[in-house]
């Protein structure tokens, strides 16, 4: 079963395997990726709204990786609708194939490289340069706002 990120609509991407999506995803699209999804959801496309308990399994894991930040409500529901249905996640979304490969989602990417490998984001302060391995919302020593850094 492959379930679709708007990408796989955008890039008009073709399967002869089982297909599903999220409601979301349908809000994201426009023009011909739009009559692409409905005409899919036409001819069978499965459509799946993942569980409360699930999406807060996958928050969990972006939280840890540090993706949250950069994941809307509809990524974080199709990795969800992914893991529920021991999919294939088709996306072009770096922070989505992260957050995936932490839950052994596979995923298969359309336009773009995949990821080559998982990261574990860090946080530093803006204000006095000290690094955190999560996110807060300030940072606890100054104050300052966090940003996302590579760990690399």
């Amino acid at each position: 079963m492959y379930v679709l990120d708007s990408s796989a609509f955008i890039h008009d991407f073709h399967t002869t395997g089982q297909t599903s999506t999220i409601p979301l995803v349908r809000d994201e699209l426009e023009d011909e990726s739009a009559y692409r999804y409905d005409a899919m959801e036409g001819s069978g496309m499965h459509i799946h709204i993942p569980n409360d308990d699930t999406t807060e399994k996958v928050e969990r894991a972006a939280r840890e990786s540090g993706d949250l930040e950069v994941l809307s409500e509809t990524d974080v529901r199709l990795v969800a609708a992914s893991f529920e249905l021991d999919g294939t996640l088709v996306t072009d979304d770096y922070a989505m194939q992260n957050v995936a490969e932490k839950l052994n989602v596979d995923v298969e990417v359309i336009a773009r490289e995949g990821i080559d490998e998982q990261r574990h984001w860090h946080f530093q302060c803006q204000g006095c340069g000290r690094e955190f391995d999560e996110e807060k919302d300030r940072c606890p020593i100054c104050g300052s706002a966090l940003a996302r850094k590579n760990p690399n």
